[in-house]
């Protein structure tokens, strides 16, 4: 497949354009991972970790391990099969129809609208945070961010991707000067070894360490989408296996230093009574005491164009999920149409930016949060699998990256997923259920209305 394909197929259809290089793929995935949780999930992990600063930052490299294993999972399905839609396509190849069809139908309705919405509301209640807002007033400013944020994409891949370019450095500029000057201005010199109380045994220590690690994956949550853009990546066989490891390298080696820049401003004391008190905003505390008033103004900013970064980017790419849908005959056959000059998914926009609306106009940040957790599991663990059976279901087909150490790697990244499930369900027994039956009725609509029009393939669908 070449870099700069013609703006038409040899019959007059329209098709995407190639215009996201390797940077601009970094930008999509470290855009959406990093956003406001840098600053309060480390208290988290610190928590569930004993209190021990060691072992947290420890927590982080695991995290971001798995995260990277996950990544070169994608890495191989992505390079095999750069067609967009990301894992909508390869639950369909792996597992026929009907299961991908349930996994783009969850997105639509919980998923991915969900996360749009529920980062257009973090938005708004980040400036409210800085200028104090009313509950009208914010998710007013959510409705209007994603409508701007949706018309620019609109606007051709290449525009969308500069904003997400600029914002991403933008955003990082903060994170930056709180790091530098923590590592550097920082008076404190932490002890990475103890434990506020008597060490635990090992297995205490190791089931500590499975609890945090699965605070840490909510950081690093964003990291599968890229491959959603696939049809629009240059050279994306080279550049979708870079995107994602340079990426969750990046990131995981930016969450360690931030982490441990804090234990070099906050002494030990007092995190450990912020953390007990409930408090786990370290990396506010780090930036107050660092900054003095200009603190809150210097993370009050990070985190609104983290936010807002992360925004872009999934209105970026969740759309072509539906496009790629829609051209299977799995939706409405306009949702697969291409603007003519920008071509661009431009229904497919328009649905996902209505639908994400109706979101936020009916639920609270909260809510959403809770509501795209257990679906998205479940599909990507599916999607993992998927490498393995693939594999065996086209053992010619080229295959220019492959997955590291396999097939235990999956095997590692499949159980992990699998116990985010399981304590998924114990912890929201009521979302898990919704996340589950939502799936189903989807499947129940799309044999009324869509089977009769465009048959299941084969018998394995």
């Amino acid at each position: 497949m070449t870099d700069s394909p013609t703006p038409h197929t040899p019959g007059g259809q329209v098709t995407m354009r190639r215009e996201v290089g390797l940077f601009g793929g970094i930008s999509v995935l470290a855009g959406i991972m990093i956003g406001s949780g840098i600053f309060y999930i480390g208290g988290i992990v610190l928590e569930r970790s004993g209190d021990n600063l060691g072992l947290a930052l420890l927590v982080w490299c695991v995290g971001g391990l798995i995260t990277l294993l996950s990544g070169i999972c994608f890495a191989e399905l992505g390079a095999m099969m750069p067609k967009a839609g990301g894992y909508y396509v390869y639950l369909h190849e792996a597992y026929g129809e009907r299961v991908a069809i349930m996994c783009g139908i969850t997105n639509f309705f919980l998923s991915s609208s969900g996360s749009i919405s529920a980062l257009a509301l973090a938005f708004a209640a980040a400036i409210s945070s800085m200028y104090p807002l009313g509950i009208i007033e914010q998710k007013t400013i959510a409705v209007v961010s994603v409508i701007v944020l949706s018309l620019i994409n609109m606007r051709g891949i290449k525009l969308g991707s500069t904003v997400q370019n600029i914002f991403m450095v933008l955003k990082l500029l903060p994170i930056a000067l709180i790091i530098v000057c923590g590592l550097f201005m920082g008076e404190q010199h932490p002890d990475l070894f103890h434990f506020p109380a008597e060490t635990p045994e090992l297995t205490t220590i190791l089931s500590m360490m499975a609890f945090a690690v699965l605070a840490t994956l909510w950081a690093y949550e964003g990291w599968s989408n890229l491959n959603t853009i696939a049809e629009e990546m240059k050279n994306p066989k080279r550049n979708i296996p870079l995107s994602l490891i340079l990426s969750i390298l990046g990131v995981a080696t930016l969450y360690v230093l931030f982490n441990y820049s804090v234990y070099r401003v906050l002494p030990y004391d007092a995190i450990l009574e912020m953390v007990k008190s409930g408090n786990f905003y370290l990396g506010t505390a780090a930036a107050q005491e660092l900054f003095g008033g200009l603190g809150m103004l210097v993370v009050g900013t990070a985190m609104m164009l983290a936010i807002f970064n992360s925004l872009n980017g999934c209105i970026m790419v969740f759309p072509r999920m539906y496009f790629a849908m829609a051209r299977d005959g799995a939706l409405f056959p306009a949702l697969a149409k291409l603007h003519p000059t920008y071509r661009t998914p431009i229904n497919a926009q328009i649905a996902s930016m209505v639908m994400s609306i109706i979101l936020i106009c009916s639920r609270s940040l909260s809510e959403l949060t809770s509501l795209v957790a257990i679906s998205g599991l479940i599909f990507h663990g599916l999607t993992f699998l998927s490498v393995i059976v693939l594999r065996r279901k086209y053992p010619t087909l080229e295959r220019p990256y492959k997955v590291w150490f396999y097939p235990w790697s999956i095997i590692l990244v499949v159980t992990f997923m699998l116990a985010l499930i399981i304590n998924t369900i114990y912890q929201d027994p009521v979302t898990a259920a919704l996340g589950i039956f939502v799936p189903i009725v989807g499947l129940g609509i799309w044999e009324i209305f869509f089977r009769r029009r465009h048959p299941a393939e084969g018998s394995g669908s």
